[in-house]
């Protein structure tokens, strides 16, 4: 059977990090738009990879469900590359607290029990998860282990709570990072590894969006400040996923690693902090 790599979302970042780790492997490559999965995946065919496709919803149980049985179908899962989500310029609060956290969640939970033995997933956060401030310990562990179909009922996610897309956006990748470190418990009974990467403004379509929405100012001002000086690109994200992914970050699991150029360094303690 052959060892089989997910790719949930055919973006510029899960394309970056599946090309250093998919050779000789099965990806498979899904989208919620099969036209986007379908181009992505002639350019991975056509640089020698094997690759199929499928459509998938992580905001649906049902949809990820048979995301899963179309993987173990294949072959065995040995990497797990969730890339999909909604910005803050993309979605009102409810569908971003859908998608990027209960779909995460959804995604986590159904891949964690066919993850082969010596898997490894990488789950795309953001820094933004990293300028929300303190939550309190009972928040982190409701964020974390909150059973996936209540999650979305929690107090804490109300309207009444989420001010607006941007802080739904922050507590979403937030509870990305916690939830994967709750996970890396579960994964880890079966011998496998989940990690989270946080980057900055990695420069996408998502990313372009952004740069030219209501935010557009704001996100090159922290371009500006930053150590970096510069945004960063897929390509760099994709060497910190192979070492996640592979046997050099065999020790990694349950961790966050943020990659912004230094713009949650300066929104604390540099030109970015609240005066």
């Amino acid at each position: 059977m052959p060892s089989v790599i997910v790719v949930i979302g055919a973006g510029s970042i899960g394309q970056a990090i599946v090309r250093r780790v998919g050779a000789g492997k099965h990806i498979l490559l899904a989208d919620i738009l099969s036209e986007n999965a379908e181009a992505a995946a002639q350019v991975l065919f056509d640089a020698g990879f094997t690759v199929s496709t499928a459509t998938v919803d992580v905001s649906s149980r049902t949809s990820v469900h048979a995301l899963v049985e179309a993987a173990t179908q294949i072959g065995d899962v040995t990497g797990v590359i969730h890339a999909a989500g909604v910005s803050p310029s993309q979605a009102p609060p409810a569908t971003i607290l859908k998608v990027d956290l209960y779909g995460t969640a959804l995604v986590l939970e159904e891949f964690g029990n066919v993850i082969a033995p010596g898997g490894s997933a990488i789950v795309i956060a953001s820094q933004s998860g990293h300028r929300l401030g303190p939550l309190s310990v009972e928040q982190n562990s409701l964020l974390a282990t909150t059973p996936v179909e209540d999650l979305l009922s929690l107090p804490m996610l109300q309207p009444d709570q989420i001010r607006d897309s941007l802080h739904a956006y922050q507590i979403s990748k937030r509870g990305n990072s916690l939830r994967v470190m709750a996970e890396a418990v579960r994964w880890g009974k079966r011998g496998a590894r989940v990690n989270t990467i946080s980057p900055g403004i990695i420069i996408t379509p998502l990313a372009n969006d952004e740069l030219k929405g209501p935010r557009g100012p704001g996100y090159r001002r922290m371009i500006e400040v930053s150590a970096a000086g510069r945004a960063g690109t897929p390509d760099e994200v994709g060497t910190v996923g192979a070492l996640l992914m592979g046997h050099d970050g065999a020790f990694i699991t349950g961790s966050d690693f943020l990659m912004d150029g230094g713009v949650t360094a300066a929104w604390w303690f540099g030109d970015l902090a609240p005066k």
